[in-house]
């Protein structure tokens, strides 16, 4: 455990001086949040809706952090210390492939709560955010999200040869969920064919579960999106610690 907290403080130090994440996984969203308050301020999302758009667009919000972090972040870093050899020194050391990825994954939880400790006072603070569901299942929803994106961030970074491939593979994987997910083009507004196609994202599956959780909205099939996202979970964990590369 020593180690482990040992090697999770000079991982985040290096990782902050960096500040890629800092900018994409926890200034972006609060910044597309002001955007989102100047334009839309406290108004109804339609005429006699309950909930403003601000409360309608929060679970897209804390989403962007969650994509930036698990589909960009995680990959590039670890394929990154495997190009530059560094996973290689770690391999003639006592840390396992199993602790040194979740050191990594760690970070990045960590960027993504901080995001939603900014989010949410400011949101409340600012543009009267009110929580017209279960505070508890949203945060349940926003958790098993979070999980399932950033266990897929942690298979292409245990397996990519490289961080051009790693780069790829991110790529293909992080515009397709950020654009077609809901968090940037709402769901509702797709074509029926397109929703059909876009739900096998787990992103997407996460999107509909916070948002039905956080408006109170009903939920026909909870089981799906959890089934999904926990099956992505166990799946990409699994293969990205037995099929971990340390070169």
């Amino acid at each position: 455990m020593k180690s482990f907290v040992t090697l999770l403080k000079n991982e985040l130090k290096l990782n902050i001086r960096n500040m890629n994440m800092v900018i994409f996984a926890v200034i972006m969203p609060l910044v597309v949040l002001v955007i989102l308050g100047l334009i839309y301020g406290t108004k109804p999302v339609a005429d006699g809706a309950a909930y403003t758009f601000i409360e309608q667009s929060f679970g897209a919000l804390c989403c962007i952090s969650i994509c930036a972090g698990g589909l960009m972040g995680l990959p590039l870093v670890v394929s990154e210390y495997r190009e530059r050899k560094i996973l290689k020194r770690f391999q003639v050391t006592p840390v396992s492939p199993a602790k040194l990825l979740f050191v990594e994954f760690a970070i990045y939880v960590i960027y993504c709560v901080v995001s939603m400790l900014i989010l949410f006072p400011a949101a409340m603070l600012f543009w009267k955010l009110e929580i017209h569901g279960s505070l508890l299942l949203f945060l349940a929803s926003w958790l098993l999200t979070m999980v399932s994106t950033l266990s897929i961030g942690l298979l292409v970074g245990g397996i990519a040869k490289n961080m051009k491939s790693a780069s790829v593979i991110a790529c293909i994987l992080y515009f397709p969920m950020l654009i077609f997910s809901g968090i940037t083009v709402p769901f509702e507004v797709m074509p029926a064919v397109m929703q059909k196609i876009v739900s096998v994202f787990p992103l997407t599956q996460g999107m509909q579960l916070m948002k039905a959780a956080f408006l109170g909205l009903p939920i026909e099939n909870a089981l799906l999106p959890v089934g999904v996202m926990s099956a992505v979970i166990l799946i990409c964990f699994g293969v990205s610690i037995k099929c971990f590369k340390w070169e």
